[in-house]
């Protein structure tokens, strides 16, 4: 059987990382938030597109990140 490839979750724009969610082990679902965004006074959620385990956490709170930043490692 095939092992499924990792998926990374990027950021879609500048912002600053607000929350982090979830701890590398941590098993997450579709559509589950692994890390909050804000930018201009509004928090965006980054989910999960499909279930997997948190391998990697590459942002840490405080960070400001730009679009296509890599923020979480899933496999």
């Amino acid at each position: 059987m095939a092992r499924p490839t990792s998926l990374e979750i990027v950021s879609e724009l500048v912002a600053n990382v607000l929350v982090i969610e979830v701890a590398e082990g941590d098993r997450v679902e579709a559509g589950d938030t692994v890390v909050l965004l804000e930018s201009m006074k509004m928090e965006i959620p980054m989910l999960a597109e499909r279930a997997g385990t948190v391998t990697a956490i590459k942002v840490t709170v405080g960070d400001v990140v730009q679009d296509g930043d890599v923020l979480v490692v899933l496999d």
